[in-house]
């Protein structure tokens, strides 16, 4: 029972940490155990530091990730359409802890963030080879380093996002029109993918 308990109450303290990072992101390990109702003590038995709690958060956002990303481009066997699939079904994710991968980059930094990514990264590289080896994709790139700029050109429109210079509700369809053209995928076609996926 006390195991159970336990287990609430950290996924309380992460539920409860996320929203209240996203509204404040200076907030500290006092106003976050305040917010979620317990004391002080409570959070820092589950998270040593706060820069603990943002790691936990982000493996919650990449293993969320991995998951939308395989239910996007299940049954789907064209790899720019499951490309674009993937994507739209990320995305809400992408966009609900966009503002927790601007904070991590201060403690978990992008080589810890890359590196919880590297699943989802490794499908990627999966469906590209296959969209080069159809000829759906044109890059002088290999396969494993369109994924890092794919992976990348989806950060920076995160970033855009929270600059204001993107509105989020055009920031999915944009994503998958952008990452598609990156891979050499004509412009006209991702746009009628990011339609209809």
């Amino acid at each position: 029972m006390t195991s159970v308990r336990a287990d609430a109450n950290r996924r309380r303290i992460l539920d409860v940490a996320l929203a209240e990072l996203l509204r404040d992101p200076e907030a500290s390990m006092d106003q976050l155990a305040r917010a979620a109702g317990v004391v002080r003590r409570t959070v820092y038995g589950h998270f040593p530091s706060r820069d603990a709690l943002v790691a936990a958060l982000v493996d919650d956002a990449a293993q969320a990730v991995a998951e939308a990303h395989r239910a996007g481009r299940e049954g789907v066997d064209d790899p720019a359409e499951a490309v674009a699939r993937s994507i739209l079904a990320i995305w809400p994710i992408a966009d609900r802890y966009r503002l927790l991968v601007h904070l991590a980059q201060r403690s978990v930094t992008m080589e810890g963030i890359r590196a919880r990514l590297a699943p989802v990264r490794a499908v990627c590289t999966e469906l590209i080879q296959q969209g080069l080896e159809k000829g759906e994709f044109t890059s002088p790139l290999p396969a494993e380093a369109l994924a890092y700029v794919h992976e990348q050109v989806l950060f920076g429109l995160m970033e855009a996002v929270n600059d204001g210079v993107l509105p989020a509700e055009d920031a999915g369809r944009a994503a998958v029109v952008a990452v598609l053209a990156s891979a050499g995928y004509p412009p006209a076609d991702a746009e009628r993918l990011a339609e209809s996926a």
